[in-house]
């Protein structure tokens, strides 16, 4: 497979995404190749959960710890990418990229194509955690045994390879948005050296944080996805997104013709609100302004993103470790028609006289979905959930289901469960650490087997500016409709806010931003940090910092330690999230009646 500049445009590069986590629509590589140009394909299979998931699979068979799918999905699409002159770069070598390098390899002798693989390492640590101090400072003695410890490397390796090249690289723990940058750095020669080059790369950072979950772009779990479907837009099977990027970084953010879904300004805002912090997007390679850039729908299905400033970025690196945190266990009773408060009580007495040791957590939760006068037994039906941890799976296993299902004649009336009594399951562990960038072996594996040492940024600081917090300073002023005195109404905030949410360990994010222009001066005047922790009493006591980007119309929330020990460990009924700005949204305020 031979691929270089003067087969594409050299003025933008093409680069299709094709999986936003191990487990995405299995035939969206073929979707991308078949459905139009690209220049390179990328997909993202790593996640926190996944990190587990691989490292488990390794400690079985040290042979794997990659995302297998992969494989099965290139072997019906790999002489696609040959014909079409297509690279391919992906993250699924997980916790052994050269692994699955050679599997890739082996692929391509059995299919008699000539493909140049590399790959990208360096980023697993764990042979070296307690000589770098990533370990201890805990009372749980699994957070000083980890299955995994990753260092986040950034994109240069990735640039290597493909200057080398290569026409399919595989790396490891890279940040989700390398495996765009570092195609546009082999594109347009960006230099490592060079603070000319910072803007640009911020770009293309944004970029790719865009486009790394696939169809969350398109069209996929947007907030007023009702106004896509009044548009027309068919969201059964929403495509995978595009990111056309220029020299300078600037891009355009589009997707096949003739695909579902849509790309809007709001696609892309929701999007770039997902899993941040403050105005300052902190990667490996550069700190990318997010209160810097501007969208601009640019025709049907294609919206510029514009004027992107970048930073030095940090002298450390992000390092992610998974440890066995133990054992959990749940069950569900269902409670239906009268007395449910009162069953459920009885339940929770029973059961906690039942068992014969004491879980070291152990929560109730009680879910009413029953209702009044039902008119089916579901609908007048209530679920209390009761979760158990402990670091001996006996003392939450079949010792802890099996007493639940003993209660079954002796219980409340109507008494069953929602599953059969089950074993424990090991949970892990998510901690996020720091590390010196100089004591990370960044790596690029060339097709030929020459290995290169990717140095640090020369660029990098040692103490990065901090992020812009944000009170109403330099807002527009209020509409009239909207001052102190006007008339309002009580509405969910989702009638004129759209929100997004998710994970980074036991921290998460929630993303707002103005339904319309008009609406945004009030947003961000009224939707204040008291304001959150009344509307989401599970966060009262937790810390909460509140972010403002004027630019998107938002304000972002990053809510600390409401994960617990993030999504491997299953703290709460939503473990990543996803669902907690649509919990937000869902909540009754007070709107001028002039934004209705």
């Amino acid at each position: 497979m031979t691929v270089g500049a003067a087969a594409r445009s050299p003025a933008t590069l093409r680069v299709g995404n094709a999986s936003g986590f191990y487990g995405d629509r299995f035939d969206a590589l073929a979707e991308m190749l078949d459905g139009g140009d690209l220049d390179v394909l990328t997909g993202d299979y790593l996640a926190e959960l996944t990190m587990l998931i691989l490292a488990r699979d390794r400690a079985k068979d040290p042979s794997t710890g990659y995302a297998k799918t992969f494989v099965r999905q290139l072997e019906a699409t790999l002489g696609l990418a040959v014909d079409r002159g297509v690279r391919v770069v992906v993250n699924a070598g997980g916790l052994n990229p050269a692994g699955l390098a050679g599997a890739v390899r082996a692929l391509a002798d059995r299919l008699g194509l000539c493909v140049r693989v590399a790959h990208v390492e360096g980023d697993d640590l764990l042979p070296r955690v307690a000589a770098l101090g990533l370990v201890g400072g805990s009372d749980r003695p699994a957070a000083c045994d980890p299955l995994a410890a990753n260092a986040y490397l950034g994109a240069w390796g990735i640039a290597a390879c493909l200057d080398a090249g290569a026409d399919v690289v595989v790396t490891g723990r890279v940040t989700d948005a390398s495996l765009v940058v570092g195609p546009c750095i082999a594109r347009f020669g960006w230099r490592q050296d060079d603070p000319g080059a910072l803007d640009a790369l911020a770009g293309a950072v944004v970029a790719g944080h865009v486009v790394e979950c696939g169809a969350q772009v398109t069209g996929g779990n947007y907030a007023f996805f009702t106004d896509l479907l009044a548009a027309g837009a068919d969201l059964r099977r929403p495509g995978f997104p595009v990111a056309e990027v220029a020299a300078d970084g600037s891009c355009v953010i589009t997707k096949h013709p003739g695909t579902g879904g849509a790309v809007t300004v709001g696609t892309v805002t929701a999007q770039l609100l997902y899993e941040v912090s403050g105005p300052r997007y902190v990667g490996p390679d550069v700190v990318a302004r997010l209160d810097t850039l501007t969208l601009t729908q640019d025709g049907a299905d294609r919206v510029r993103i514009d004027g992107v400033r970048g930073e030095a970025p940090p002298e450390s690196l992000k390092a992610g470790l998974v440890s066995l945190g133990g054992f959990r266990n749940e069950v569900t009773f269902v409670l239906t028609g009268l007395d449910v408060e009162a069953k459920a009580a009885l339940a929770r007495d029973q059961l906690e006289a039942a068992l014969p040791a004491e879980p070291h957590e152990l929560r109730w939760t009680l879910v009413r979905t029953d209702r009044p006068d039902a008119g089916t037994q579901e609908t007048a039906s209530a679920f209390l959930r009761c979760a158990v941890k402990d670091g001996d799976a006996k003392v939450v296993g079949r010792a802890f289901s099996g007493a639940a299902v003993e209660l079954a004649l002796a219980g409340y009336p109507g008494f069953h469960l929602t599953a059969p009594p089950a074993d424990a399951a090991p949970y892990g562990v998510f901690t996020s650490r720091s590390v010196d960038a100089s004591l990370v072996e960044h790596v690029a594996v060339l097709p030929d087997g020459t290995r290169r040492r990717v140095p640090p940024s020369p660029l990098a600081v040692r103490t990065p500016a901090g992020s812009a917090g944000g009170g109403p300073a330099g807002l527009p002023p209020l509409p009239d409709g909207c001052r102190p005195g006007a008339p309002t109404r009580r509405v969910p905030l989702g009638t004129v806010a759209g929100a997004r949410s998710g994970d980074k360990g036991g921290t998460a994010n929630v993303g707002v931003w103005a339904r319309t222009p008009h609406a945004w001066p009030w947003l961000a005047r009224a939707l204040t940090t008291d304001l959150l922790r009344e509307l989401l009493p599970e966060v009262a006591d937790l810390p909460v910092e509140r972010y403002v980007l004027a630019n998107l119309h938002a304000v972002n929330f990053v809510l600390a330690g409401i994960l617990g020990e993030g999504v491997a460990a299953q703290h709460r009924f939503d473990p990543q999230a996803k669902g907690l700005g649509e919990w937000l949204r869902s909540r009754f305020v007070d709107v001028p009646e002039d934004l209705l």
